[in-house]
């Protein structure tokens, strides 16, 4: 049965085929599946019959992930895809929870590696100016064009993310086999073009690569992840890459220079006129340095997430309190992590040591992930709150939970790093962490191990922190209390994996 799609990642066509093909009783087998323009397969029959659509009852999340996957560059994408429906409808509704099924597999690799390939598309276009952008002048309108080559079909399905981020802007983003323009209303698809239709830079290029050595951290330079996330194959398009060599061949010198001059006292980093009103701080000095399209055009997460530290380490603004503490408390982990763990604020040892769950409660978290089938390293994890906030009592720093008006103010910070992250899944740890994601006190009681979907639409998975565990009195309770946890960490970890997750 000839099966023909109007186009490769075309998928309300594919899903109108297939309901069809269902109706007719037509098993996997019997359909050879092929994009418009492509020749029909030798003993295919000219079409699909005639017959009334059949509304076939498959987990949302079997749509979910098909409508990715189905952007994958494997001819063989669309057989998969009906396979997969035939089984669901035909007598295996479990089958996505059969994580070894040959055909889960495949899915889940597919789906991953389309995710993989936006987020791509999403840190390494660059988009350069054609045309003048004074008012006034003669010539054309400014413009942006982009040359990006991705490994899917995902341009189209992308062009949300670009219109989004860049709706003021007039735009167009070229690939091999299509291109997307967008006028500041009206978004046109188009064929595919070259290279060398596309500016090779622009009158930012030298300020954009500024920018890019000024935030290059020469202590934290690891030339094979580096590698990984920002494959060579992205260089010959990225202005930055140019300087690339040079700052990895300073970087041991660069190193040497900062111990030697060595750290800042922590209270001359902190101290503030004590008399006068304090006002907001603007954006750090490189938004005030750099055009505003430019500067909303910084696509590197890394580079953003440093930014974002930046800021907030510069901001006159910060809640009284932190005056006390030592240093804000960022997360770690990796970009694109499946699982993205979010508590309620440093402790005392977190603050000492600059890095989020390395006290007691981060400890018993190590030993319940572990447990869970989680390695904490692929994960990030980060807290709502950046600072300590405490009560001195002699030699013992007390902590105490942060208010309302402290989430709020960190909110905007976490929503970024979560933005910038991209997790799979949001695991909140405690009330407050659940409080800054929602922007609303909920029980954890009555929401532990569901799914919420945030406002900007991540989802949510709330449990306990792991503080709780440790303030509980009974140890027949604690034990209870920690199976508990242990079972809700590894639940958000199958959640994280499913297809389409």
């Amino acid at each position: 049965m000839d099966a023909p799609l109007p186009g490769p990642a075309d998928f309300p066509a594919w899903r109108a085929q297939a309901r069809c093909l269902l109706a007719a009783d037509l098993p996997p087998a019997a359909v050879a599946w092929r994009v418009a323009g492509e020749a029909p397969a030798l003993f295919a029959r000219d079409r699909v019959p005639e017959t009334a659509p059949l509304t076939a009852s498959v987990p949302r999340r079997f749509v979910e992930a098909a409508e990715t996957a189905i952007r994958h560059r494997d001819p063989d994408r669309f057989a998969l895809l009906y396979r997969l429906l035939w089984r669901l409808a035909r007598g295996e509704p479990g089958l996505l929870q059969v994580a070894t099924d040959p055909d889960i597999l495949r899915l889940s690799a597919m789906v991953r590696a389309v995710r993989r390939d936006a987020h791509k598309m999403h840190a390494f276009l660059r988009f350069r100016c054609v045309g003048t952008e004074a008012p006034g002048e003669a010539g054309p309108a400014a413009h942006y064009v982009a040359w990006f080559e991705p490994d899917h079909h995902i341009l189209e399905a992308e062009t949300g993310f670009f219109i989004r981020r860049f709706a003021g802007l007039r735009w167009s983003i070229l690939t091999p086999e299509a291109s997307a323009h967008w006028d500041g209303e009206t978004l046109r698809m188009g064929p595919g073009g070259t290279r060398r239709e596309a500016p090779a830079e622009d009158a930012h290029e030298e300020l954009w690569r500024a920018y890019y050595r000024s935030v290059f951290n020469p202590a934290r330079l690891k030339p094979a992840a580096m590698r990984a996330e920002m494959p060579v194959k992205y260089w010959r398009n990225l202005p930055e890459a140019r300087e690339i060599p040079r700052l990895i061949a300073e970087a041991p010198q660069r190193v040497a220079g900062m111990l030697a001059r060595g750290a800042a006292p922590p209270a001359a980093r902190r101290q503030r006129p004590p008399s006068r009103p304090v006002q907001p701080m603007p954006l750090p000095d490189v938004a005030e340095t750099m055009p505003a399209d430019l500067f909303s055009r910084i696509e590197d997460p890394a580079a953003a997430l440093t930014a974002l530290r930046a800021e907030l380490m510069g901001r006159n603004d910060l809640p009284s309190w932190t005056a006390a503490s030592t240093q804000p408390v960022f997360g770690e982990g990796p970009l694109g992590a499946a699982l993205m763990f979010i508590g309620e604020q440093p402790g005392d040892e977190e603050d000492l040591a600059g890095r989020p769950f390395v006290g007691p409660a981060g400890r018993l978290f190590d030993r319940a992930a572990t447990e869970a089938g989680i390695d904490r390293s692929a994960a990030y994890v980060t807290n709502a709150v950046k600072h300590f906030k405490f009560k001195p009592t002699g030699r013992r720093r007390l902590h105490q939970s942060p208010d309302a008006g402290d989430i709020t103010y960190y909110r905007p910070f976490l929503k970024r790093e979560i933005e910038l992250v991209a997790p799979g899944l949001v695991v909140s740890l405690g009330a407050t962490a659940l409080r800054a994601l929602t922007g609303k006190p909920l029980a954890i009681t009555r929401v532990r191990g569901e799914v919420i979907e945030a406002p900007e639409g991540f989802r949510i998975f709330p449990t306990v922190h792991p503080s709780y565990l440790l303030r509980l009195p009974d140890p027949a309770g604690k034990e209870r209390e920690y199976a508990r946890f242990v079972a809700d960490l590894a639940a958000a970890r199958e959640m994280a994996e499913r297809p389409g997750a």
